[in-house]
């Protein structure tokens, strides 16, 4: 079962590799972690049949963990150059984007929808932003494309998606007491 936690105190990447190793040690036993790399970079657990995935941004850490491959990502909203919801969305999403009034709170649902697609494939952004195509959801929404998943959440201040082969519980905001972890690169 996919599940995913996000913090909001977090400091950056070291805090969401400690949210990764707590909820490992917390919810699955995992004490002493081995991590390794797929060919194109992204990070997996050696020996387990977990799959996870990380996303950091200013104070926001997302963590997923699951029996399937996923991709996360949170994002801070804040404003960008004007002209790059044009660059990076398709036809049909930019539609969506200026129909909904232009608003950056839109343009970050669908980039984290899109981040989230690319972190499950592993590739990295090996395209043309505007050539992945994500299913159009609002925050609280999800939906199918292509055989995946996608999930969509929002508060004040951030947007977060999910993108995998099974269908993710709630995200659950907690408050977690994040332990100390020997340092790894994932």
């Amino acid at each position: 079962m996919l599940q995913l936690w996000m913090i909001s105190h977090a400091s950056g990447k070291q805090d969401a590799h400690r949210l990764l190793h707590t909820i490992l040690k917390k919810y699955y036993g995992c004490i002493d972690p081995t991590f390794s790399t797929l060919p194109g970079g992204k990070p997996v657990l050696a020996d387990s049949a977990l799959h996870f995935n990380l996303s950091h941004s200013g104070p926001f850490a997302l963590c997923g963990v699951g029996d399937h491959p996923l991709g996360v990502d949170v994002e801070r909203i804040k404003p960008r150059r004007p002209g790059l919801p044009r660059y990076v969305l398709s036809d049909g999403e930019w539609d969506w984007f200026t129909a909904r009034g232009s608003r950056w709170e839109d343009f970050y649902t669908l980039w984290t929808l899109k981040e989230s697609y690319v972190k499950y494939t592993g590739r990295g952004l090996d395209c043309a932003p505007r050539s992945i195509v994500v299913p159009l959801l609002s925050p609280g929404q999800s939906g199918t494309q292509a055989g995946l998943w996608f999930c969509a959440w929002g508060g004040e201040g951030w947007r977060a998606a999910c993108c995998g082969e099974e269908v993710p519980s709630s995200l659950s905001l907690d408050s977690l007491t994040l332990t100390e972890s020997k340092k790894e690169n994932l």
